[in-house]
C-alpha cells in the first residue's frame, strides 16, 4: 500500500529540512502542492532538497518544474486540466472528485486520488460517500490498486481503506497538524507520526 504525503499548503522556513528528513525516513512519494506562491518559491524549495530525492516528488502546479528538476511526475488536480504540452511523456496522476470519474481517469494515469473519502481534518468539509457506497464501488472494480484515498486520512481509518481495496493513502492534515512553524523549533513529533503512518500502511 502506497503512503503519499502532500506538502503543507503554505511555504514556511525550514520546510526543506522536514521534507528531506521524511525522504531519509523512507518517504517514496511527495506531492508538492501549495495554495499560493510564485514559481520562484517552488524553485527555491526544490533547490534546497537534495537532488537524490527529486525523483520522489510529484508537482501539482508549475508543471515545467518536472523536467527542470527531474521530478517523478505531475499531478492534475482538475478533470478539465489538460496535459501540459503534447510532448510530455512522463508520469501522470490525477484527482477524482467523485466515484463516476474513476474509470475514465484511471485509463491514462499511474494512479488517481479519490477526494473526500473521510471528513476533512483541516477544514469543515464532510465525507462525500458512505462506507456502503465505497464498498459497492470496490465490488464494481472502481476502487482498486490504482486508486489512492484522499481527505481525512489518519492512522485510525487507514485499515478501512485497506479493507476497501485502495492502493494507498494520501496524507496531509494529519501530519502537518503535528508541527507549528510559528512556535516550535523541533519537528520530532511530526517524524514520529510519519513512522506510525508507515507502520499502519505496511501492516
Amino acid at each position: 500500500m502506497k503512503l503519499i504525503i502532500s506538502t503543507s499548503p503554505f511555504f514556511f522556513i525550514e520546510e526543506d529540512k522536514i521534507l528531506t528528513t521524511l525522504f531519509e525516513e523512507g518517504l517514496e512519494i511527495l506531492h508538492l502542492h501549495k495554495f499560493q506562491g510564485e514559481p520562484v518559491y517552488f524553485e527555491r524549495l526544490l533547490s534546497l532538497i537534495p537532488s537524490q530525492y527529486h525523483n520522489r516528488i510529484v508537482v501539482c502546479e508549475n508543471y515545467y518544474l518536472q523536467e527542470e528538476y527531474g521530478l517523478m511526475g505531475i499531478h492534475l488536480n482538475d478533470t478539465d486540466t489538460t496535459i501540459p504540452g503534447m510532448e510530455y511523456k512522463g508520469r501522470i496522476s490525477r484527482s477524482c472528485h467523485n466515484l463516476d470519474e474513476l474509470d475514465e481517469l484511471k485509463k491514462n494515469a499511474q494512479y488517481v486520488t479519490l477526494k473526500h473519502v473521510f471528513d476533512s481534518i483541516s477544514d469543515t468539509q464532510s465525507a462525500h460517500y458512505s462506507i456502503e457506497e465505497l464498498q459497492i464501488a470496490a465490488r464494481k472494480g472502481q476502487i482498486d490498486r490504482k486508486v489512492i484515498a484522499q481527505t481525512g486520512i489518519n492512522i485510525n481509518n487507514i485499515p478501512i481503506t485497506k479493507e476497501l481495496g485502495f492502493g494507498g493513502v494520501l496524507v496531509s492534515g494529519d501530519i502537518w497538524k503535528r508541527f507549528d512553524p510559528h512556535s516550535e523549533n523541533s519537528f520530532k513529533e511530526l517524524i514520529t507520526h510519519f513512522r506510525q503512518l508507515q507502520k499502519a500502511v505496511n501492516k
